[in-house]
């Protein structure tokens, strides 16, 4: 069996998910994978289960050799509303991608851990995956929500579609993978943080941040004829097209920026521990005891 036998439609073992959707549509030469987030009762939010079945989905996706691009979409009325803050499940139910552990030790450590595992480093992976990303987005994405969209190489927005990180009133400088500033320019990210406010479709399209604005009804059918498209040139140029982009980011220093600005999250769950007692800013009402 060659490399090439190993990775086509027929040979691997359908996989089974419980928060996402994952299928490959038209196999072949320019076959496109959909990924889609399916826990629209509580808006997509992410959990560690999500997280690794999108790891799965997306390695599945980007070694199949049927497949040429990736499509990342939702159910539900809204995109993601970020990291689901109920999640209990111990990091002990998966396997680890990452050369991580003690995720259960006292202090920052094991916040750190996990963190870098789950969000930054399984992020920083999907931006490189081999094959185009495309992502549709529709209505709300808050916060963590929008390192999923900012993994995509392009990203299609409804016209319905808002975008916020509101994190800083929770005592943090943003989401673990930072993004801001390459996906908005310096000052509208500073704005995006320091308020707390909906960014519109418009403003994101405008910003640089979204590539197309579709009414709600027309986003999966125009997401779907641009993965065709992309899907009809040769995967190995677009291989290369991906990783030059992805490479002149590098260059001006975009790896090492969102290494700092993890680093400076961890500082500040460090001090809301100290003064509060947990990771975050439990808000002026709980600070004052009311």
């Amino acid at each position: 069996m060659t490399p090439e036998d190993a990775t086509t439609a027929s040979d691997p073992a359908p996989l089974s998910f419980q928060t996402i959707h994952y299928e490959v549509l038209e196999p072949g030469d320019h076959g496109i994978a959909t990924v889609t987030l399916d826990r629209p009762e509580s808006r997509n939010a992410q959990n560690k289960r999500m997280t690794y079945e999108l790891n799965a989905a997306f390695d599945d996706a980007s070694r199949r050799s049927d497949v040429k691009v990736i499509v990342l979409r939702a159910d539900g009325p809204h995109f993601s509303s970020g990291h689901d803050m109920r999640d209990k499940e111990s990091m002990k139910q998966f396997d680890v991608v990452g050369p991580y552990g003690g995720f259960g030790r006292e202090g920052q450590e094991g916040q750190m851990a996990w963190e870098e595992e789950v969000y930054f480093q399984m992020c920083w992976r999907w931006r490189n995956l081999p094959k185009p990303v495309i992502a549709a987005a529709q209505g709300k994405t808050i916060a963590g929500g929008l390192m999923l969209l900012w993994v995509a190489d392009v990203i299609i927005a409804a016209d319905d579609a808002l975008f916020s990180d509101p994190v800083v009133a929770m005592g943090v400088n943003g989401v673990e993978y930072f993004g801001h500033p390459w996906e908005l320019g310096a000052r509208k990210a500073k704005e995006l943080l320091f308020t707390g406010d909906w960014v519109t479709a418009a403003e994101a399209h405008q910003l640089g941040m979204v590539n197309h604005v579709v009414p709600a009804a027309e986003l999966r059918p125009f997401t779907m004829e641009m993965a065709r498209r992309i899907a009809l040139r040769p995967s190995f140029a677009l291989k290369l097209a991906k990783e030059s982009v992805n490479q002149a980011l590098e260059a001006q220093g975009q790896l090492a920026a969102l290494k700092a600005a993890f680093s400076l999250q961890h500082l500040a769950h460090a001090h809301n521990r100290i003064r509060f007692g947990i990771p975050v800013d439990p808000g002026p009402s709980a600070r004052d005891g009311r």
